[in-house]
């Protein structure tokens, strides 16, 4: 038996971490949100339509956030109503997945907690680009809506966070390959 932990160190290592970050930060994210009576919408999820306003304004002048009751958030362009923000769109759970994934490979504290900044601000930013530019597709093409919402922009932001995992893998974390000095 201690053969095999021996053996498997290094994974159950790693799956311990991911395990007890994922569940850690998916309880405090829950716990955030239970602060929110009746289907109310979180604040992140406000400030996530609030900034893809922002970003609709710069593309077309007839765009706009309707908040309807605290209960959702409709995008709407040219008074037609293209999309809908829920609690589901504010990438935290995706931001979650990534923290749990870098921390289960940590490598040095500081590069660790650098990165993970980074790549919540990054994960975040593309994010409301996202949303903003599906809600432009769905005005131009409502008939892909289905291909665009549940095939292609989900490939983009978790086909980034892979991205994020591959560089922090191979660059920072305690298994990046350091450079050998001749």
């Amino acid at each position: 038996m201690k053969n095999y932990w021996t053996l498997y160190k290094p994974f159950l290592k790693f799956i311990g971490a991911f395990l007890f970050a994922y569940i850690l930060l998916t309880f405090l994210y829950q716990w955030y949100l239970s602060g929110y009576e009746n289907n109310q919408l979180d604040g992140i999820t406000r400030l996530v339509a609030s900034h893809v306003e922002k970003v609709l304004q710069v593309f077309d002048s007839n765009s706009a956030v309707v908040y309807h009751q605290n209960t959702k958030i409709s995008i709407l362009m040219h008074q037609k109503e293209v999309a809908t923000v829920i609690e589901g769109c504010n990438a935290i759970s995706i931001m979650i997945l990534f923290v749990s994934f870098v921390i289960a490979f940590a490598g040095k504290f500081k590069a660790t907690l650098l990165y993970l900044i980074g790549g919540n601000v990054l994960i975040y930013l593309l994010n409301v680009i996202r949303i903003a530019v599906l809600s432009l597709l769905l005005y131009r093409f409502p008939a892909y809506e289905h291909l665009l919402h549940g095939v292609i922009f989900p490939l983009f932001i978790y086909g980034v966070v892979f991205i994020l995992w591959f560089i922090w893998v191979n660059y920072f974390s305690i298994y990046a390959k350091k450079p050998t000095s001749k």
